[in-house]
């Protein structure tokens, strides 16, 4: 896993992925004087976030059966296997559990996919769907934990580093770490990468506490995109080289950051992908004065815009 191999799969995957923008402001227009704000709007991606890069790298680097494919999602992932599989003439299973969002099993369903909801959890969907892939011969795409989607979304950092080339800093929300861990992948310690989870599901926070991945809490306001029991073996070693720290945010601050990224910039966000955002307007993460600071806004599939 590094930037040469991250280079090899953007060249593949490019032309099925959008190059989704950036919002440069004053962080004075969310009450963060002395600041530049750099958001990555990467939930304008095609089915709604960041995990349509691994959905693709997925199919286009690995031998697909005439079964399909598998995945198992809170939501946003099997969104994207659906999306990719649809568009490469595939077929796809996906496994959700009864916390995923209204928003997420209508996009499944729209592109194509067979939905079957399981279990209350991520993880009781992911156990199922291993069980199901070994009976079908169907090619299981793992959310996180696998090495084409790791670098699926490593490109995110790639198209980051050339549109934003100066930043200090770049706050990107955990859940299974699929996110940070390709990104950290990508910069290798050129920009301070800080991990921001829900204090309802600190999945990385516990694996660094005890040295390895660990269950940890799994609940919380982005239960169905930032909570998957424990982070992924794969990215917990790029963690623990190129994550300079994790901080936890209250649901309230994630419902405060998507409110402020409405009124502000008119950018209605899930749970999950105003996460990082909250660690700013929480001040859980405080920058240094003249900071450049990174936020990516990683998820977008949400049914209204109802913000206080």
């Amino acid at each position: 896993m590094n930037p040469a191999a991250i280079a090899r799969v953007n060249q593949r995957i490019g032309p099925h992925i959008r190059r989704t923008p950036i919002v440069e402001v004053d962080g004075a227009d969310f009450g963060l004087p002395g600041n530049r704000l750099v958001f990555k709007l990467e939930l304008l991606q095609h089915a709604g976030s960041f995990k349509t890069r691994g959905a693709f790298a997925n199919l286009l680097t690995r031998s697909v059966p005439e079964a399909g494919v598998i995945a198992a999602s809170g939501g946003n992932h099997g969104a994207a296997v659906a999306y990719a599989a649809q568009h490469l003439a595939k077929p796809a299973t996906i496994f959700v559990p009864t916390v995923s969002s209204a928003a997420k099993m209508a996009r499944i369903r729209g592109y194509g996919a067979r939905l079957v909801i399981w279990g209350e959890r991520y993880a009781d969907a992911l156990a199922e769907s291993e069980r199901f892939a070994a009976q079908s011969g169907a090619l299981p795409i793992h959310a996180y934990d696998q090495p084409e989607t790791l670098m699926g979304t490593g490109t995110v950092g790639l198209e980051l580093e050339a549109q934003a080339p100066a930043l200090d800093s770049l706050l990107v929300a955990v859940g299974g770490g699929g996110l940070i861990g390709g990104i950290a992948a990508w910069y290798e310690g050129r920009v301070r990468v800080i991990g921001v989870e829900p204090v309802a599901a600190p999945t990385l926070t516990r694996a660094l506490e005890a040295g390895h991945p660990v269950d940890a809490e799994a609940g919380g306001i982005a239960a169905d995109s930032l909570a998957p029991k424990r982070v992924g073996e794969l990215m917990f070693p790029l963690a623990q080289r190129f994550v300079e720290q994790v901080v936890l945010v209250e649901d309230d601050h994630i419902r405060q950051a998507q409110g402020q990224l409405w009124e502000v910039l008119r950018v209605a966000t899930e749970p999950g992908g105003a996460a990082a955002f909250a660690a700013l307007l929480s001040g859980r993460y405080r920058p240094r004065v003249g900071e450049r600071v990174g936020v990516l806004v990683c998820g977008g599939n949400t049914t209204a815009v109802q913000y206080p």
